[in-house]
Protein backbone atom coordinates (compact mmCIF):
# COMPACT_ATOMS: atom_id res chain seq x y z
CA UNK A 1 0.00 0.00 0.00
CA UNK A 2 1.49 3.26 -0.86
CA UNK A 3 1.47 6.43 1.62
CA UNK A 4 -0.76 8.40 -0.19
CA UNK A 5 -3.21 5.46 -0.15
CA UNK A 6 -2.38 4.48 3.53
CA UNK A 7 -3.00 8.27 4.85
CA UNK A 8 -6.07 8.50 2.83
CA UNK A 9 -7.40 4.84 4.31
CA UNK A 10 -6.60 6.16 8.02
CA UNK A 11 -8.30 9.81 7.18
CA UNK A 12 -11.57 7.80 6.44
CA UNK A 13 -10.84 5.96 9.49
CA UNK A 14 -10.96 8.50 11.67
CA UNK A 15 -13.82 9.98 9.89
CA UNK A 16 -15.80 7.25 10.99
CA UNK A 17 -14.69 7.76 14.23
CA UNK A 18 -15.52 10.84 14.59
CA UNK A 19 -17.96 11.34 17.63
CA UNK A 20 -19.21 14.22 17.62
CA UNK A 21 -20.16 16.83 14.62
CA UNK A 22 -17.43 18.79 15.38
CA UNK A 23 -14.75 16.02 15.43
CA UNK A 24 -16.46 15.32 12.01
CA UNK A 25 -15.82 18.66 10.38
CA UNK A 26 -12.22 18.54 11.90
CA UNK A 27 -11.44 15.32 10.12
CA UNK A 28 -13.13 16.19 7.04
CA UNK A 29 -11.00 19.96 7.08
CA UNK A 30 -7.82 17.47 7.31
CA UNK A 31 -8.97 15.34 4.56
CA UNK A 32 -9.69 18.05 2.26
CA UNK A 33 -5.70 19.81 2.68
CA UNK A 34 -4.43 16.70 1.64
CA UNK A 35 -6.40 16.48 -0.97
CA UNK A 36 -5.73 19.68 -2.30
CA UNK A 37 -2.07 18.37 -2.17
CA UNK A 38 -2.78 16.18 -4.81
CA UNK A 39 -5.17 17.69 -7.26
CA UNK A 40 -2.01 18.32 -9.19
CA UNK A 41 -0.66 14.68 -9.24
CA UNK A 42 -3.24 12.65 -10.04
CA UNK A 43 -6.13 12.30 -12.68
CA UNK A 44 -9.07 14.20 -12.71
CA UNK A 45 -10.97 10.91 -11.95
CA UNK A 46 -8.96 9.09 -9.67
CA UNK A 47 -8.80 12.55 -7.48
CA UNK A 48 -12.68 13.11 -7.88
CA UNK A 49 -13.37 9.58 -6.98
CA UNK A 50 -10.74 10.07 -3.10
CA UNK A 51 -13.19 13.30 -2.90
CA UNK A 52 -16.18 11.12 -3.33
CA UNK A 53 -15.00 8.53 -0.68
CA UNK A 54 -14.43 11.42 1.68
CA UNK A 55 -17.99 12.52 1.35
CA UNK A 56 -19.47 9.24 1.46
CA UNK A 57 -17.70 8.59 4.88
CA UNK A 58 -18.84 12.00 6.31
CA UNK A 59 -22.24 11.54 5.39
CA UNK A 60 -22.65 8.16 6.81
CA UNK A 61 -20.92 8.47 10.09
CA UNK A 62 -23.41 12.07 10.38
CA UNK A 63 -26.18 9.40 10.27
CA UNK A 64 -24.58 7.45 13.03
CA UNK A 65 -24.39 10.43 14.72
CA UNK A 66 -27.87 11.39 14.18
CA UNK A 67 -29.23 7.99 15.30
CA UNK A 68 -27.24 7.94 18.57
CA UNK A 69 -28.08 11.49 19.30
CA UNK A 70 -31.91 11.02 19.05
CA UNK A 71 -31.10 7.40 21.28
CA UNK A 72 -29.82 9.85 23.88
CA UNK A 73 -32.27 12.29 24.02
CA UNK A 74 -34.59 9.37 24.64
CA UNK A 75 -36.21 9.29 21.34
CA UNK A 76 -34.97 6.02 21.05
CA UNK A 77 -34.03 4.01 18.00
CA UNK A 78 -35.49 4.36 14.55
CA UNK A 79 -38.68 2.64 14.65
CA UNK A 80 -38.75 1.78 11.11
CA UNK A 81 -36.14 0.77 8.35
CA UNK A 82 -35.26 3.57 6.72
CA UNK A 83 -32.27 4.54 3.60
CA UNK A 84 -30.42 7.61 3.70
CA UNK A 85 -29.81 8.55 0.01
CA UNK A 86 -28.22 11.33 -1.96
CA UNK A 87 -28.83 13.13 -5.63
CA UNK A 88 -27.34 15.82 -7.81
CA UNK A 89 -23.90 15.10 -7.84
CA UNK A 90 -23.58 13.30 -5.23
CA UNK A 91 -25.62 11.11 -6.31
CA UNK A 92 -23.02 10.63 -9.41
CA UNK A 93 -20.39 10.46 -7.26
CA UNK A 94 -19.26 13.78 -8.95
CA UNK A 95 -18.70 16.21 -6.48
CA UNK A 96 -16.25 18.88 -5.27
CA UNK A 97 -14.53 19.83 -2.23
CA UNK A 98 -17.59 22.57 -1.59
CA UNK A 99 -20.41 20.44 -1.92
CA UNK A 100 -23.96 21.46 -0.39
CA UNK A 101 -26.79 18.77 0.88
CA UNK A 102 -28.81 17.41 -1.98
CA UNK A 103 -30.40 14.03 -0.02
CA UNK A 104 -33.22 12.35 1.04
CA UNK A 105 -35.14 9.20 2.77
CA UNK A 106 -36.79 6.21 1.83
CA UNK A 107 -38.89 4.66 4.64
CA UNK A 108 -39.92 1.03 5.03
CA UNK A 109 -43.77 0.92 4.65
CA UNK A 110 -45.97 1.76 7.48
CA UNK A 111 -49.16 2.80 9.01
CA UNK A 112 -49.29 6.20 7.71
CA UNK A 113 -51.84 7.04 10.84
CA UNK A 114 -48.79 6.14 13.16
CA UNK A 115 -47.77 9.98 14.43
CA UNK A 116 -44.73 8.29 16.56
CA UNK A 117 -42.67 7.08 13.32
CA UNK A 118 -43.99 10.44 11.23
CA UNK A 119 -42.45 12.87 14.03
CA UNK A 120 -39.36 10.39 14.69
CA UNK A 121 -38.19 10.90 11.01
CA UNK A 122 -39.18 14.60 10.73
CA UNK A 123 -37.08 15.25 13.65
CA UNK A 124 -34.77 12.64 12.17
CA UNK A 125 -34.72 14.71 8.86
CA UNK A 126 -34.21 17.64 10.64
CA UNK A 127 -31.52 16.66 13.20
CA UNK A 128 -29.56 14.86 10.35
CA UNK A 129 -29.31 18.21 7.86
CA UNK A 130 -28.21 20.10 10.85
CA UNK A 131 -25.25 17.91 11.69
CA UNK A 132 -24.44 17.71 8.26
CA UNK A 133 -24.52 21.29 8.07
CA UNK A 134 -22.13 21.74 11.29
CA UNK A 135 -19.48 19.26 8.96
CA UNK A 136 -19.99 21.62 6.34
CA UNK A 137 -22.54 21.06 3.70
CA UNK A 138 -24.85 23.97 3.73
CA UNK A 139 -28.50 23.43 3.03
CA UNK A 140 -29.60 22.63 -1.09
CA UNK A 141 -30.80 25.70 -2.15
CA UNK A 142 -33.27 23.78 -4.49
CA UNK A 143 -34.45 22.26 -1.02
CA UNK A 144 -33.60 18.55 -2.19
CA UNK A 145 -33.28 17.63 1.64
CA UNK A 146 -34.45 15.12 4.25
CA UNK A 147 -36.27 18.20 5.62
CA UNK A 148 -38.51 18.27 2.99
CA UNK A 149 -41.22 15.77 2.91
CA UNK A 150 -41.50 15.51 -1.16
CA UNK A 151 -37.66 13.90 -0.69
CA UNK A 152 -38.30 11.88 2.55
CA UNK A 153 -41.21 9.20 2.17
CA UNK A 154 -41.98 5.21 2.56
CA UNK A 155 -41.29 2.77 -0.58
CA UNK A 156 -44.89 3.21 -1.51
CA UNK A 157 -44.91 7.02 -1.31
CA UNK A 158 -41.96 7.10 -3.41
CA UNK A 159 -43.67 4.70 -6.28
CA UNK A 160 -46.84 6.92 -5.91
CA UNK A 161 -45.11 10.07 -6.24
CA UNK A 162 -42.40 8.39 -9.28
CA UNK A 163 -45.45 7.47 -11.01
CA UNK A 164 -47.51 10.97 -10.60
CA UNK A 165 -44.66 12.53 -11.90
CA UNK A 166 -44.14 10.82 -14.99
CA UNK A 167 -47.73 10.66 -16.00
CA UNK A 168 -48.06 14.05 -16.18
CA UNK A 169 -44.05 15.25 -18.14
CA UNK A 170 -44.53 18.98 -17.37
CA UNK A 171 -41.27 21.07 -16.63
CA UNK A 172 -41.45 20.70 -13.24
CA UNK A 173 -41.87 16.78 -12.99
CA UNK A 174 -39.51 15.73 -15.56
CA UNK A 175 -36.91 17.95 -13.66
CA UNK A 176 -37.92 16.31 -10.22
CA UNK A 177 -37.52 12.60 -12.12
CA UNK A 178 -34.20 13.49 -13.61
CA UNK A 179 -33.18 14.42 -9.94
CA UNK A 180 -34.70 10.67 -8.68
CA UNK A 181 -32.55 9.49 -11.60
CA UNK A 182 -29.16 10.07 -9.88
CA UNK A 183 -30.38 8.71 -6.86
CA UNK A 184 -27.73 6.72 -4.50
CA UNK A 185 -27.07 4.82 -1.80
CA UNK A 186 -25.77 6.21 1.15
CA UNK A 187 -26.45 4.16 4.63
CA UNK A 188 -29.44 2.42 6.33
CA UNK A 189 -31.16 -0.75 4.45
CA UNK A 190 -30.30 -0.58 0.95
CA UNK A 191 -32.80 -2.99 -0.16
CA UNK A 192 -35.37 0.14 0.30
CA UNK A 193 -33.00 1.91 -2.58
CA UNK A 194 -32.72 -0.57 -4.74
CA UNK A 195 -36.81 -1.49 -4.45
CA UNK A 196 -37.26 2.70 -5.07
CA UNK A 197 -34.73 2.58 -8.20
CA UNK A 198 -36.12 -0.57 -9.89
CA UNK A 199 -39.96 1.08 -9.62
CA UNK A 200 -38.45 4.08 -11.49
CA UNK A 201 -36.58 2.52 -13.84
CA UNK A 202 -39.76 0.38 -14.69
CA UNK A 203 -41.46 3.52 -15.07
CA UNK A 204 -38.70 4.97 -17.36
CA UNK A 205 -39.54 2.03 -19.76
CA UNK A 206 -43.67 2.05 -19.86
CA UNK A 207 -44.63 3.36 -23.28
CA UNK A 208 -46.52 6.23 -22.98
CA UNK A 209 -50.09 6.95 -24.32
CA UNK A 210 -49.75 10.52 -23.60
CA UNK A 211 -49.21 12.30 -26.87
CA UNK A 212 -45.92 13.32 -25.88
CA UNK A 213 -44.06 10.55 -24.63
CA UNK A 214 -41.68 10.49 -21.68
CA UNK A 215 -38.63 10.31 -23.01
CA UNK A 216 -39.11 13.37 -25.46
CA UNK A 217 -40.35 15.25 -22.43
CA UNK A 218 -36.46 14.48 -21.13
CA UNK A 219 -35.29 15.56 -24.09
CA UNK A 220 -37.19 18.44 -24.25
CA UNK A 221 -36.01 19.48 -20.62
CA UNK A 222 -31.73 18.51 -21.61
CA UNK A 223 -31.85 20.60 -24.29
CA UNK A 224 -32.57 23.80 -21.74
CA UNK A 225 -28.79 23.61 -21.12
CA UNK A 226 -26.36 24.24 -23.92
CA UNK A 227 -22.74 24.60 -24.48
CA UNK A 228 -21.74 28.36 -24.04
CA UNK A 229 -19.97 28.48 -27.15
CA UNK A 230 -21.36 30.97 -29.73
CA UNK A 231 -21.48 30.75 -33.78
CA UNK A 232 -18.20 31.86 -34.00
CA UNK A 233 -16.45 29.03 -31.66
CA UNK A 234 -16.20 31.49 -28.45
CA UNK A 235 -16.59 31.05 -25.09
CA UNK A 236 -19.29 32.42 -23.88
CA UNK A 237 -18.80 34.61 -20.40
CA UNK A 238 -20.83 36.34 -18.53
CA UNK A 239 -21.76 39.63 -19.50
CA UNK A 240 -22.85 42.03 -16.32
CA UNK A 241 -22.73 41.08 -12.40
CA UNK A 242 -19.79 40.21 -9.94
CA UNK A 243 -18.86 37.31 -12.16
CA UNK A 244 -18.40 39.78 -15.69
CA UNK A 245 -16.02 38.36 -17.76
CA UNK A 246 -15.97 35.21 -16.11
CA UNK A 247 -17.09 31.45 -17.59
CA UNK A 248 -19.81 29.49 -15.98
CA UNK A 249 -18.30 25.83 -15.40
CA UNK A 250 -21.41 24.32 -13.97
CA UNK A 251 -23.92 25.88 -15.94
CA UNK A 252 -21.60 26.36 -19.40
CA UNK A 253 -19.87 23.16 -19.20
CA UNK A 254 -20.69 20.48 -16.75
CA UNK A 255 -24.55 20.27 -16.42
CA UNK A 256 -24.70 20.20 -20.71
CA UNK A 257 -22.93 16.97 -20.50
CA UNK A 258 -24.53 15.28 -17.55
CA UNK A 259 -28.06 16.15 -18.97
CA UNK A 260 -27.13 14.74 -22.02
CA UNK A 261 -25.97 11.71 -20.91
CA UNK A 262 -28.21 10.78 -18.59
CA UNK A 263 -31.10 11.57 -21.25
CA UNK A 264 -29.13 8.94 -23.11
CA UNK A 265 -29.05 6.69 -20.22
CA UNK A 266 -32.86 7.21 -19.57
CA UNK A 267 -33.48 6.12 -23.21
CA UNK A 268 -31.75 2.79 -23.38
CA UNK A 269 -32.35 1.35 -19.98
CA UNK A 270 -29.35 2.40 -17.89
CA UNK A 271 -29.32 1.86 -14.30
CA UNK A 272 -25.75 3.68 -13.36
CA UNK A 273 -25.94 6.76 -11.53
CA UNK A 274 -22.48 8.37 -12.72
CA UNK A 275 -21.81 10.20 -15.91
CA UNK A 276 -18.36 7.98 -16.26
CA UNK A 277 -20.61 4.59 -15.72
CA UNK A 278 -23.18 5.66 -17.47
CA UNK A 279 -20.66 6.48 -20.53
CA UNK A 280 -19.31 3.49 -20.18
CA UNK A 281 -22.44 1.22 -20.36
CA UNK A 282 -23.27 3.58 -23.67
CA UNK A 283 -20.14 2.28 -25.32
CA UNK A 284 -20.40 -1.21 -24.01
CA UNK A 285 -24.16 -1.56 -25.25
CA UNK A 286 -23.22 0.10 -28.80
CA UNK A 287 -25.43 2.58 -28.34
CA UNK A 288 -23.26 5.38 -29.86
CA UNK A 289 -20.16 5.98 -31.51
CA UNK A 290 -16.82 4.76 -30.03
CA UNK A 291 -14.99 8.17 -30.97
CA UNK A 292 -18.46 10.25 -29.24
CA UNK A 293 -17.74 8.50 -26.38
CA UNK A 294 -14.25 9.05 -25.99
CA UNK A 295 -14.79 12.66 -27.03
CA UNK A 296 -17.82 13.02 -24.33
CA UNK A 297 -15.33 11.68 -21.72
CA UNK A 298 -12.19 13.73 -22.46
CA UNK A 299 -14.78 16.62 -22.59
CA UNK A 300 -16.42 15.34 -18.95
CA UNK A 301 -13.13 15.05 -17.38
CA UNK A 302 -11.73 18.62 -18.57
CA UNK A 303 -15.10 20.06 -16.76
CA UNK A 304 -14.60 17.66 -13.64
CA UNK A 305 -11.17 19.63 -13.27
CA UNK A 306 -12.42 23.10 -14.23
CA UNK A 307 -15.04 22.79 -11.44
CA UNK A 308 -12.32 21.97 -8.69
CA UNK A 309 -10.50 24.77 -10.08
CA UNK A 310 -12.85 27.19 -9.17
CA UNK A 311 -13.34 26.22 -5.48
CA UNK A 312 -11.87 28.69 -3.37
CA UNK A 313 -11.22 29.43 0.29
CA UNK A 314 -14.59 30.38 2.55
CA UNK A 315 -12.67 30.78 5.70
CA UNK A 316 -11.81 28.27 8.41
CA UNK A 317 -10.05 26.05 5.58
CA UNK A 318 -13.99 25.20 4.13
CA UNK A 319 -14.35 24.57 0.77
CA UNK A 320 -16.49 26.37 -1.66
CA UNK A 321 -16.95 26.80 -5.37
CA UNK A 322 -18.06 29.99 -7.41
CA UNK A 323 -18.56 27.94 -10.22
CA UNK A 324 -16.86 30.60 -12.29
CA UNK A 325 -13.82 30.11 -14.27
CA UNK A 326 -11.69 33.63 -13.59
CA UNK A 327 -10.61 35.94 -15.91
CA UNK A 328 -6.86 35.08 -14.95
CA UNK A 329 -7.74 31.39 -15.60
CA UNK A 330 -9.22 32.30 -19.17
CA UNK A 331 -6.15 34.28 -20.40
CA UNK A 332 -4.16 30.82 -20.23
CA UNK A 333 -3.65 29.32 -23.63
CA UNK A 334 -3.92 25.73 -22.83
CA UNK A 335 -6.95 26.44 -20.76
CA UNK A 336 -8.55 28.31 -23.13
CA UNK A 337 -7.68 25.20 -26.16
CA UNK A 338 -8.97 22.51 -23.49
CA UNK A 339 -12.41 24.62 -22.87
CA UNK A 340 -13.39 25.20 -26.42
CA UNK A 341 -12.27 21.55 -27.75
CA UNK A 342 -14.76 20.47 -24.75
CA UNK A 343 -17.40 22.82 -25.52
CA UNK A 344 -17.26 22.11 -28.99
CA UNK A 345 -17.89 18.54 -28.29
CA UNK A 346 -20.42 19.40 -26.13
CA UNK A 347 -22.47 21.59 -29.48
CA UNK A 348 -22.29 17.87 -31.60
CA UNK A 349 -24.08 16.25 -28.94
CA UNK A 350 -26.57 18.74 -28.40
CA UNK A 351 -27.14 18.69 -32.65
CA UNK A 352 -27.61 15.40 -32.83
CA UNK A 353 -29.70 15.28 -29.91
CA UNK A 354 -32.18 18.21 -31.77
CA UNK A 355 -32.02 16.00 -34.58
CA UNK A 356 -34.02 13.29 -32.15
CA UNK A 357 -35.99 16.17 -30.88
CA UNK A 358 -37.27 16.84 -34.52
CA UNK A 359 -37.79 13.38 -35.43
CA UNK A 360 -39.60 13.14 -32.07
CA UNK A 361 -42.04 15.98 -32.66
CA UNK A 362 -43.19 15.35 -36.34
CA UNK A 363 -43.28 11.33 -34.77
CA UNK A 364 -46.19 12.53 -32.81
CA UNK A 365 -48.11 14.64 -35.76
Amino acid sequence: MSYDTAASHSSLQRIMSAASPEMLRSVRMQMQDGLLDQFASLHIEKWNQKVGEMHDAVMKQAAVLCEQQLVEEGFGSPPADYAFVVFGSAGRREQTLGSDQDNGLILADHDLENEEVHHYFELFGKRLSAILEMAGYPPCPGNVMVTNPLWRKTSLEWSRQLASWRDEPGWEQVRYLMIAADLRHISGNPDLTAGVRNEMYALFEQESARQESFPAAVLRNTLRHKAALNVLGQVITEQAGEHAGEFDVKYGLYLPIVNAVRYLAVEYGIHASSTIDRLSQLNQLDAVPFRWVESCQTAFDTALRLRSVTAVKAGEREQSGSGYLPQSLLKQKEIRRELREALGTVRLMYRSLQRQQRYRERKWL
